[in-house]
């Protein structure tokens, strides 16, 4: 394990205060670049899918050309939200029974058959489709300052160089690579061109989405996966196309939270958020642990059941409705004891009808785009297809191989996907468009993140330095950031959680998260950025 870096002190964070334009993300290049897309007159979707290019650069183990997007977009004039699946099915070609045949029983994150965790990779899709529908620029224009980042170089910021180290390893499997320069993993403060990478990002702004799903790059991409056992063929790409699709929402405290339906996990955060409104936590009758408990509690039975109902919409009938019911949540919200724990939740049961990167952006016409571009895990399979400097997710490792569970591997069909952009709106205007990155601890920060904002009152900056824990869905531990009061943590453990303290820094358990905050009477945006990771919030 990869000692994290030694942070010596703590950083005071003020909220970032503007009028005309707010992008956060978890670097400050690509937040900047975002911004400047503004200043030349663009929107929100404008400098999110700008940022997001960016970041596919300067932190390229979390997102990039090889992964999936999510993405929810407000529009100001209309103030409806629509939500675009930018995640890639599984190949046609896929056969359960080549697992059986490589000797393995579950789907591998990486390594040598981790071919087989390859879907279709959505991103570029997903931009091109926002830039049409939403954007003032074309394709070409936002992907300009990735483009220079890529040829000109830019300095490893610090967490990014330390998940770059830890995934050294991972990388090795490819021999070559230029995501290893001199055979290793670059330091921070260290100036890394990305050579390759330029390349496909000029083919992507000079011939638009084709040059990504049609001719060489599918060949390149499709032979090597096929290299590591994996059934990805051309036609796999032809046939691809990101979804708008109708997004779900519950009302929390009177705010409308607002999510992507499945195959994303969202709707998670939309169950334990359902579950805890049924306690009055800004009641200071109801103490800290009390309320620690509750949501901890709720997560568990969100996850019993997100991680059965999730899969394809195409493919499975999901209890949407069901499960976003007051009355479903508060018959689980009665099955939580107040002073213990418990480990026996099980899912509901209806009758059927048949490492991450996030960017926030509101502009100064309260249009906002939330959005996370995806690579799954670090550098994802690990696989970099040669002389394109693509990094391959391994989302397709989210699937069951489980006949009779609904999000069963099989050919054409998206997995379950972790990531999960954000907004929030009353009476139809934007209130917040927000997210917190990392894997399954998405909707656990979007549970502890908006009640820091409703419950709390607090600003997006406050709400995101807050200590945070992780329910794992693996076993029965919890995991709490060391900034918890111990007395809290004794008293957690009194009532029967196996808790396991990390570092804020550690792994990325507790995520990233970026924020922003319209008030509408004034027009003023109130911007947060994680220091959990390297970026910032920026205005102007």
């Amino acid at each position: 394990m990869i000692n994290n870096p030694n942070f010596k002190y703590t950083s005071r964070r003020s909220v970032t205060l503007g009028l005309n334009g707010t992008v956060a993300t978890s670097n400050p290049l690509a937040a900047n670049a975002g911004l400047d897309m503004l200043k030349k007159g663009g929107n929100a979707v404008d400098a999110a899918v700008c940022a997001v290019s960016v970041l596919n650069v300067v932190e390229p183990m979390s997102t990039g050309v090889g992964g999936d997007v999510f993405a929810l977009v407000y529009d100001s004039k209309t103030q409806k939200i629509e939500a675009l699946n930018g995640s890639g099915k599984s190949s046609i070609r896929t056969n359960i029974d080549d697992l059986k045949n490589l000797g393995v029983d579950s789907i591998p994150l990486e390594g040598p058959y981790s071919g087989v965790a390859v879907s279709v990779p959505g991103c570029v899709d997903a931009w091109d489709q926002l830039q049409k529908k939403f954007g003032v620029f074309s394709l070409d224009t936002v992907l300009v300052p990735a483009i220079d980042y890529s040829q000109n170089g830019f300095g490893v910021s610090e967490i990014t160089a330390n998940y770059w180290k830890n995934s050294e390893k991972k990388l090795s499997i490819n021999g070559r690579c230029e995501l290893l320069p001199n055979g290793r993993a670059p330091h921070f403060g260290e100036k890394v061109v990305l050579t390759d990478l330029n390349k496909t990002l000029k083919g992507i702004s000079e011939n638009g989405k084709s040059y990504i799903y049609e001719g060489m790059i599918p060949e390149k991409i499709s032979e090597y996966v096929r290299k590591f056992n994996g059934w990805l063929c051309e036609e796999d790409f032809s046939l691809h196309s990101s979804s708008w699709v109708r997004p779900i929402s519950s009302n929390y405290r009177g705010y409308d939270v607002w999510e992507c339906p499945p195959n994303s996990q969202g709707i998670a955060a939309l169950i334990a958020l359902n579950i805890v409104e049924n306690i009055d936590l800004a009641n200071s009758d109801i103490d800290h642990v009390l309320q620690l408990h509750y949501k901890i509690e709720a997560m568990k039975i969100a996850f019993q059941d997100a991680l059965w109902y999730v899969a394809d919409p195409e493919k499975a009938n999901i209890p949407i409705q069901e499960l976003l019911s007051k009355s479903y949540a508060k018959k689980r919200f009665n099955e939580i004891k107040e002073d213990s724990s418990s480990s026996e939740y099980k899912r509901g049961n209806f009758k059927q009808h048949g490492d991450t990167v996030y960017v926030s952006v509101i502009d100064g016409n309260g249009n906002a785009c939330s959005l996370i571009n995806s690579l799954y895990q670090s550098f994802g399979t690990g696989l970099v297809v040669p002389e394109t400097g693509i990094a391959l997710h391994n989302r397709g490792a989210l699937f069951s191989t489980n006949p009779e569970h609904p999000n069963f591997l099989e050919p054409n069909k998206r997995p379950y996907n972790t990531i999960i952009p954000c907004m929030i709106t009353k009476n139809s205007n934007l209130v917040s468009s927000l997210g917190v990155m990392g894997g399954f601890q998405q909707p656990q920060g979007h549970l502890q993140v908006i009640s820091n904002l409703i419950d709390f009152g607090m600003n997006p900056q406050e709400a995101l330095d807050s200590e945070r824990f992780s329910v794992s869905i693996e076993n029965d531990t919890v995991f709490a950031e060391d900034s918890f009061n111990p007395d809290v943590i004794a008293a957690l453990k009194l009532k029967g959680h196996s808790i396991s303290i990390n570092s804020g820094f550690d792994r990325g358990l507790f995520g990233g998260g970026q924020i922003i905050v319209r008030d509408n009477e004034q027009g003023v945006l109130f911007g947060g950025s994680d220091p959990r990771k390297d970026g910032l919030s920026v205005s102007f």
